[in-house]
């Protein structure tokens, strides 16, 4: 998919869907615009300008036929949480629900793997495989690319017993828009609104590693690892949340002294996280910092 953005209130304005058979080989591959009814984010990234997508259908009118191609299949793709989660927004949006039940992430399906990457960004991905892109950040060319970089993998997990590292895709329970304007005027020329609460089901398995203890400064993170976020952030927390428990860390809703590392973007805030890992002694991250420590996440050591 291609997204106006990256938060809560984003939407979905191109998506392409490649379905693969269970030996990763192609069956078919479908693609549409989608007009977000509001302003298309960064166009130097996707290339889709407000005149591009005023006379493309809105999300509700291709909601049949994208459910159609994902019913009964697992939602495969490069950081799949985030797909996921915009995907189960347009559908409660449309007040219907996406027929997907699990996901894969082939970042996560990558390190399972073992894969000697410097980086986990599709196209070091794709070129692992020599796989070529050839319009990056265009919905159809992303999908053909990860379809060809994910049917090696396939095979490569099967051949060495690997598990797929399959996740349930929680449904949203709840979406509520409010009459808040965007500023300007839409694609189609018609103001938007603001989607200002939602709720998901959060129920999480158990994070199947032990806690190898506290993160040091300057090492990696650790499978098991107790991670607590405090404030605001910059990408939504439920996202990050399911970043990290994809990443096999145990995400904590409280700050104990077995929390291994506190992510906060306001070290100084003063809340009550904040003060509790001042009085523990546990290690602090902004966001950013924690973007980039879970791209080498440890594996656990188990036994």
């Amino acid at each position: 998919m291609e997204t106006t953005g990256l938060a809560r209130d984003d939407r979905i304005i191109s998506a392409a869907v490649y379905r693969l058979d269970a030996l990763g080989e192609v069956e078919d591959h479908w693609y549409t615009l989608v007009n977000p009814e509001r302003d298309p984010g960064p166009v130097w990234i996707h290339g889709l300008t407000s005149e591009t997508l005023e006379g493309a259908p809105l999300f509700a009118d291709i909601a049949e036929e994208f459910a159609a191609r994902l019913d009964g299949r697992v939602l495969v793709a490069h950081n799949a949480v985030f797909d996921w989660q915009m995907i189960a927004r347009e559908y409660a949006r449309a007040e219907r629900r996406a027929p997907v039940r699990q996901r894969l992430c082939t970042i996560a399906l990558s390190k399972e793997l073992g894969l000697p990457l410097p980086n986990h960004k599709l196209a070091t991905l794709a070129a692992h495989f020599g796989v070529v892109q050839r319009r990056a950040h265009h919905a159809l060319d992303d999908a053909r690319v990860l379809a060809e970089a994910f049917r090696p993998s396939l095979r490569a997990a099967a051949a060495g017993s690997v598990r797929l590292p399959l996740q349930e895709c929680l449904p949203l329970t709840e979406w509520r828009d409010t009459a808040v304007p965007r500023i300007g005027r839409q694609p189609g020329g018609s103001a938007g609104y603001r989607p200002t609460s939602w709720r998901p089901s959060r129920k999480r398995p158990a994070c199947p590693h032990p806690n190898p203890g506290r993160y040091q400064e300057g090492g990696r993170l650790k499978q098991g690892m107790r991670v607590a976020f405090s404030g605001d952030t910059s990408t939504e927390r439920d996202l990050l949340e399911d970043r990290a428990v994809d990443a096999g860390l145990h995400v904590s809703t409280s700050l104990s002294r077995l929390t291994s590392l506190l992510v906060t973007n306001d070290p100084d805030s003063g809340t009550s996280k904040v003060l509790k890992a001042r009085q523990y002694g546990t290690p602090v991250v902004d966001e950013a910092a924690f973007g980039q420590l879970l791209e080498d996440v440890e594996p656990a050591t188990e036994g």
